[in-house]
């Protein structure tokens, strides 16, 4: 977990200075992602069999491209996983939980800021909100890493 954290938290500081090359990457893939199932949508839509079920199928067959569907996408997620984590946290309650609620509640608030800047600022701010994330994530991992290290193991009483 130790090195998992680390990990996401040196990720997330190449995002934050890569915003925009992040934003780009994230956009490619969901949009590499949006072609697939949209083909696979449009073949099976010609598989169909009648007419009804062929028209229903080709018109979800034509994915909404473009960053402003994206970070729709994208700030949901961020909302529902925040949403998640941050109670989640608080129900378990497990060493340094502070942390994980505390990314939570940033995750969410990122998702609520890239809704209401959308459209002008949604090249730069996914890469960025992105790598904050992973950067949260990241502490919260290192610090649930290191307080499982100094838990105190079991004694093993040997008899001589």
């Amino acid at each position: 977990m130790l090195a998992l954290g680390i990990a996401f938290i040196v990720l997330g500081t190449l995002c934050i200075l890569g915003d925009v090359t992040a934003t780009f990457a994230t956009v490619l893939f969901f949009g590499w992602l949006l072609l697939i199932s949209g083909i696979i949508a449009l073949v099976h839509a010609f598989t169909a069999g009648t007419w009804q079920g062929s028209l229903l199928y080709v018109l979800s067959g034509y994915p909404q491209a473009g960053a402003l569907s994206l970070t729709i996408l994208l700030a949901s997620f961020f909302i529902v996983g925040g949403l998640f984590r941050s109670i989640g946290a608080g129900m378990l309650q497990f060493p340094r939980w502070g942390w994980a609620a505390f990314s939570g509640v940033l995750s969410v608030v990122l998702g609520v800021l890239l809704l209401v800047q959308l459209p002008l600022s949604s090249v730069w701010f996914i890469g960025f909100a992105i790598g904050v994330d992973l950067i949260f994530d990241g502490a919260a991992l290192v610090g649930l890493a290191t307080a499982i290290h100094r838990i105190p193991g079991p004694h093993v009483h040997q008899h001589v």
